[in-house]
Formats: C-alpha cells, sequence, structure tokens
C-alpha cells in the first residue's frame, strides 16, 4: 500500500527569514529555489507546508 504524498515548491528566498520558518523549509528538504520535492503527507508535514506557505507552492 503506497502512502499519500504531497509535492512542495520553494519559490521565494530563506534569506531574511525567521528561524523558525527556514528551519521548515529545511526540515521539508527544501534548499534552493524552484526545488520540488515529494513529501509523505502527515499532519506534522502539512503543518511545516503551511507554515511557510507564502514561500512555497503545495500540490496534491
Amino acid at each position: 500500500m503506497s502512502k499519500a504524498t504531497f509535492k512542495v515548491t520553494l519559490t521565494k528566498s530563506l534569506i531574511g527569514r525567521q528561524a523558525s520558518h527556514k528551519a521548515c523549509a529545511h526540515g521539508l528538504g527544501l534548499r534552493k529555489i524552484r526545488q520540488t520535492v515529494e513529501i509523505i503527507d502527515t499532519p506534522a508535514n502539512r503543518g511545516m507546508a503551511n507554515k511557510i506557505y507564502y514561500m512555497v507552492n503545495i500540490e496534491g
């Protein structure tokens, strides 16, 4: 049984952002602008993506 996933793409720079927002981006595996990662859909991962909603595009 495959687990549900969603894609997150970093669209804005991490420079000058709050430390907790940078930590969320790094926790999701985002390092560079326009980098896309596919993440397992868990409440913790959704929460990190929603916290930095203004810097990312979320698909799925």
